[in-house]
Formats: structure tokens, C-alpha cells, sequence
């Protein structure tokens, strides 16, 4: 059974879709149909807890949308996992799942202890927010930041690569770090070429985002495993969110329905 993978890329250009994309396609099941998906306004990166909070309005919505157009599984494409619990709160079927959640989990089953390449130095704090949050605090080695944002990774891959295999190597004889984690989606790519050169799993956050959603798809459709609807991620009332005109107030005519 086939499986349909949403990549939701949550900044507002669309100039790497076709790219990303394809990317993911490479490294895709043979069963599975993989789209990229935008958003329509916004930030175009998501460095600051600002443009998180501006962006998750999109990012939901487009969360509503894909359940509703039949997806089996989406990936909200940022390390810093952003509204993620929020996305699983509002899908009844479709499971959702974030880059860090799963590059974590990859990182501490391939290895004792990992570092993360950050971009800025601003990034560490909310990162290690999650570190803790997912229960991986002992294995982290350590945060090295590249001094480089989210809209300069593929500028000059070049100098990226450089400065990657410079803090890579930092972290592997310094910190004693046996797995590296890419820690920006848009570090997308180079994986391949630092892994091969330094002997350790470096993890592409992007694709492990990616492959964990195939993943999950696929346990929904053999197993019928999906997120619990109890608890944390107990539903919103439908009925109080039509009731008060939210779908109205919120561009979400449509997404948001009293039976849902």
C-alpha cells in the first residue's frame, strides 16, 4: 500500500521546492509520494521565536489541509520542531513528526553520545530545550555553531562544507561526539561527503524528519499504531472551535469541521 509523505517546509519561498523534493525522492521508499509544501506568507527562516510564533498560524493550517487532502504523514521541516504538539493535537489520522524528534532518536540508537552542527550560537538554548524534552540530555556531547543562518547554508557550499568539516572534527577529537547531527534542515546535502570522511553517521536532519514520517506511515497502515488521542494530545472540541468563529477569524473555512 502506498504511502503519502508530506514535507511541509515552513518559510515563505518556494524557490528549493523542486529541489527539496527530489531530494527527499532519492532517499524515498518505492511506495511512497512525496510532496513539498510552503508557506503562502511569513518568514522566510524561522531563527527567531518570532518568526516561530508568526509562522505556526501557516504551519497549522497547512497541517489541517494535508489531513483533509488524504496525506498518511507529514514532517514539519525546522530542527527546532515547531508546533509539532499542536499538529498532533488536530489530526485525527495522519501522524506528524519533526527533524529533531527524529534525529535524536536515530542519534542515540547509532551511537552513545552525538553533536549537533547549529548554525548560530543563537539556536543552542531552544535546541537544548529539546535535547531535554526528548529525554536525550545524556547524550549530548556538545553544540557546534558554524556562524552561518539558515539563508546562508547553500549560498556558498563551499565555505559551508569547509567550515562543517572543521567543527565536525572538533566535535569527534574534542568532545568525544561518535554521531553528528546536522542540526538545520537546510544543511541538507552534505551528509554524504562528511560521513564518508570522518567514518562516524552523520545525520541529515531533513532526510531523518522525512524517513521517520514514511516510517510511521507505515506502522499506521501494517499495525494501526498513530497518535494517541488521549491525554497530551487529546483533540480541541470541534464544537467550541466553530461555535466561537475561529475558522472564520483564522482563514480555516473548510479545515474545521463540527464533526470532525
Amino acid at each position: 500500500m502506498g504511502k503519502r509523505v508530506l514535507y511541509i517546509k515552513p518559510s515563505a519561498y518556494a524557490t528549493l521546492n523542486g529541489d527539496i523534493r527530489s531530494y527527499l525522492e532519492k532517499y524515498s521508499d518505492v511506495d511512497t509520494e512525496v510532496e513539498v509544501w510552503s508557506m503562502p506568507r511569513g518568514p522566510q527562516h524561522l531563527e527567531y521565536e518570532y518568526y516561530q510564533a508568526l509562522a505556526s498560524q501557516e504551519i497549522l493550517k497547512a497541517v489541517l489541509r494535508a489531513e483533509q487532502e488524504g496525506f498518511d504523514a507529514a514532517v514539519i521541516g525546522c530542527f527546532d520542531d515547531p508546533s509539532l504538539d499542536a499538529a498532533r493535537e488536530i489530526c485525527r489520522d495522519m501522524v506528524v513528526t519533526g527533524p529533531a524528534e527524529a534525529a535524536m532518536g536515530l542519534a542515540a540508537s547509532l551511537g552513545e553520545r552525538f553533536s549537533v552542527i547549529v548554525g548560530r550560537d543563537k539556536w543552542v538554548p531552544r535546541m537544548r530545550e529539546n535535547v531535554v524534552k526528548y529525554g536525550h540530555s545524556a547524550h549530548l556531547a556538545s553544540f557546534r555553531p558554524l556562524g552561518l543562518g539558515v539563508l546562508d547554508f547553500h549560498r556558498d557550499p563551499a565555505f559551508t562544507a569547509q567550515r562543517m568539516r572543521e567543527e565536525v572534527r572538533r566535535a569527534i577529537t574534542e568532545d568525544k561526539a561518535e554521531v553528528i547531527i546536522l542540526g538545520c534542515t537546510m544543511e541538507f546535502g552534505f551528509f554524504e561527503q562528511l560521513q564518508q570522511e570522518f567514518g562516524v553517521p552523520v545525520i541529515d536532519v531533513m532526510l531523518a524528519g522525512f524517513k521517520h514520517a514514511e516510517y510511521l506511515a507505515a506502522l499506521k497502515q501494517k499495525i494501526g499504531w498513530c497518535t494517541s488521542r488521549v491525554g497530551k494530545y487529546a483533540p480541541p472540541p470541534a464544537s467550541e472551535i466553530c461555535d466561537w468563529g475561529i475558522p472564520a477569524d483564522y482563514d480555516l473555512q473548510g479545515l474545521w469541521l463540527a464533526e470532525k
